[in-house]
């Protein structure tokens, strides 16, 4: 319970900060899930799509401290070498 009127608007930005950053964590995650959607069917031009719409939802996130630079950074990474695998796929097979 705030005490103060400073607190009880620190309380107010707080709570309207944490729904936009909720927002934001959604969004991103979103982009990231469509990304390993399309790494699942095995469809390489629709995941490098996916993942090139994520990258900057991504570093979005990092400029406005949704997620730390350097997790986002290993997301990306990781996913790109999946994507780049699910490419090497066929003709390895083939």
């Amino acid at each position: 319970m705030a005490n103060t009127p400073q607190s009880a608007k620190r309380a107010r930005q707080s709570e309207a900060r944490f729904k936009i950053n909720k927002m934001r964590r959604s969004r991103i995650r979103t982009y990231l899930r469509k990304v390993e959607e399309a790494i699942a069917s095995g469809d390489n031009a629709a995941a490098r799509e996916a993942l090139r719409q994520a990258q900057p939802e991504l570093m979005r996130g990092v400029s406005k401290g949704v997620v730390k630079k350097n997790t986002a950074s290993r997301k990306i990474s990781r996913l790109a070498a999946r994507v780049k695998a699910t490419g090497a796929a066929p003709v390895a097979s083939a």
